[in-house]
């Protein structure tokens, strides 16, 4: 019983922890866009 919830809490910890390094890339993608618009916006 213990083994299947421990199981359970990992796997939703990885899972977790996935979606937060995805979220951060995308965010530093999207910042790293605006900068470049900024950059374009100047030239």
């Amino acid at each position: 019983m213990t083994r299947k919830i421990f199981l359970a809490i990992g796997i939703t910890a990885m899972s977790l922890t996935a979606t937060a390094c995805n979220t951060v890339k995308g965010l530093g993608e999207d910042i790293q866009s605006v900068g470049q618009s900024g950059e374009d916006a100047i030239d």
